[in-house]
């Protein structure tokens, strides 16, 4: 019993330290990130459905600095279904150097999943986002719209990783809901 107990720490220790630091395997982050200039309001383009999005419309993403130098995140939508608003905040950290758009996010405590910048324009406007693996992807805009050659350029990078991009909802925004 004495040897089992830290060999279930090891490995629930190992589990975790993974799950930050997590990246489908043919994706690379982003070089030369400047997080300043990534900081502000996107708007979700596409994303691959999961539980905490479900029936989720006008979705937006909120990042700004906190004073501690991590990044605050608030993630909003419309529930279409219930036909309220949600929101979650969470934080995000860089797993590694700052200049590279390798991090990891939080909405749950201790627990962090990655978030990785994989292609960005020069001018910071519309953003592909792979998450710790083949199950999460985002296409970001700061506008509510993206241009086709920017769609496609993203969808076929996506592919490339390994993403099968029929999964992905093409999200809605619509300008008669408020907030």
């Amino acid at each position: 019993m004495k040897i089992l107990r830290p060999l279930v720490l090891l490995f629930s220790s190992a589990i975790l330290i993974c799950a930050c630091a997590s990246i489908p395997k043919n994706a690379t982050p982003v070089d030369h990130f400047d997080v300043s200039k990534y900081l502000g309001k996107w708007y979700e383009i596409a994303r691959f459905d999961y539980k905490f999005e479900k029936n989720l419309d006008n979705v937006t993403a909120q990042y700004s600095l906190r004073d501690d130098g991590d990044i605050k995140v608030l993630n909003s939508g419309y529930d279409f279904v219930k036909k309220e608003w949600k929101s979650s905040t969470g934080k995000a950290k860089f797993r590694g150097d700052k200049n590279v758009a390798a991090l990891k996010v939080s909405f749950f405590g201790p627990f962090y999943a990655g978030y990785n910048v994989i292609a960005i324009d020069k001018d910071y406007r519309y953003a592909l986002v792979a998450g710790k693996n083949l199950a999460y992807l985002w296409i970001l805009s700061r506008t509510t719209t993206i241009p086709a050659d920017i769609k496609e350029a993203y969808l076929q990078k996506a592919v490339a990783v390994g993403y099968d991009t029929s999964k992905l909802v093409w999200v809605a925004h619509n300008q008669s809901i408020s907030n």
